[in-house]
């Protein structure tokens, strides 16, 4: 197990066990000392330790792993998963937006599309890619790669991993509602398979901007929410309007992969490495590789008609709730059923 860059803070306990066994290493390899024994009872005990911590994650713990900065991006993805990737670039409209990326390649012996947030490794790259924040022209990239793949029956796949939708001026004024908006429609009656993957943040319009799939997918820690933590924290009195009460804030969005599976928002949680997908990003692109070949597989030969009647009733149907009505207490009929599109 190789340390991540940067350790989060509920992982202290680990990366002391972690430093002392390279220590011991370094140990053995330039002195000759023998410390095998030690070493294995040790990465025994780290092991146990880790597997301890990460059963234990408050959602908090799952936001920050979710932007933890060792975390693979979709470019990682893309390399460890695809063949013969041929990025596309532009709009045609005003011009490219390096926070999508999208393109053509094959996966599995299958042409496909593929598209997905990009965030930065370095403080260069992040601000190129704008932090993984995408603008208008990067969501009409990506749904003109989308058309593109439905013109030729292609299937699509998408990575979602931003903390939200670029909301400054110049997005306003390039129509960025109207970019996701667009987005939402023209997928939603997309005739081809969609596969969605959630690998870090799914925040707010950023993430249902390129998400509207037939099987949406969350890696076991990502996230999915309608605003950030510390944004809503910052907004809302019942946290004092404090960014700082994040951590509460988390607890109340109920933000976590698991959370999504109950609720109906995520078809799929895929499982990580133990420590999270950063100590193990092979294995974990073999995972949703695995998952994503399983999908198209399942939907690839379902006549497009039903593929979008099916793919319009999932998404209806999230939200729907119980509303009891006054009779309820009193003679105890079946509840009424309403919808929340919220």
């Amino acid at each position: 197990m190789q340390p991540p860059s940067r350790w989060l803070p509920f992982e202290k306990p680990l990366q002391e066990l972690e430093e002392y066994v390279q220590e011991l290493e370094r140990l053995t390899a330039t002195r000759g000392i023998d410390k095998s024994a030690e070493i294995a009872r040790l990465k025994a005990r780290r092991d146990k330790l880790c597997e301890q911590i990460f059963s234990q994650l408050s959602p908090w713990d799952k936001v920050l792993m979710a932007r933890h900065p060792s975390r693979p991006y979709t470019m990682d993805y893309i390399r460890l998963m695809f063949e013969d990737f041929a990025e596309l670039h532009g709009d045609r409209r005003f011009g490219d937006d390096p926070a999508i990326v999208a393109g053509l390649a094959w996966l599995d012996g299958r042409q496909v599309a593929v598209v997905g947030h990009q965030k930065g490794r370095d403080l260069k790259e992040r601000q190129f890619r704008n932090f993984g924040s995408a603008r208008p022209e990067g969501y009409r990239k990506a749904l003109r790669v989308m058309q593109l793949a439905e013109k030729f029956g292609r299937p699509v796949v998408c990575f979602v991993d931003t903390p939200a939708a670029e909301s400054r001026l110049e997005a306003e004024e390039r129509g960025i509602c109207e970019a996701i908006a667009r987005n939402l429609a023209e997928m939603s009656v997309l005739r081809v398979p969609i596969a969605v993957v959630v690998i870090g943040e799914g925040g707010s319009g950023g993430a249902i901007g390129i998400g509207v799939g037939d099987w949406v997918m969350m890696l076991e820690h990502s996230t999915y929410s309608v605003i950030p933590p510390e944004g809503c924290a910052a907004i809302l009195d019942a946290f004092g309007r404090d960014a700082s009460r994040g951590p509460e804030a988390a607890q109340a969005l109920r933000l976590s992969a698991q959370d999504a599976l109950e609720f109906g928002i995520a078809d799929e949680v895929i499982d990580e490495p133990l420590g999270g997908a950063h100590r193990d990003p092979g294995g974990t692109a073999a995972r949703i590789k695995h998952s994503v070949v399983r999908v198209f597989q399942q939907f690839g030969t379902m006549d497009p008609e039903e593929l979008i009647r099916r793919r319009y009733e999932k998404f209806r149907g999230i939200g729907v709730f119980t509303e009891p009505t006054p009779q309820d207490d009193e003679v105890g009929p079946p509840a009424t059923e309403g919808s929340d599109t919220a």
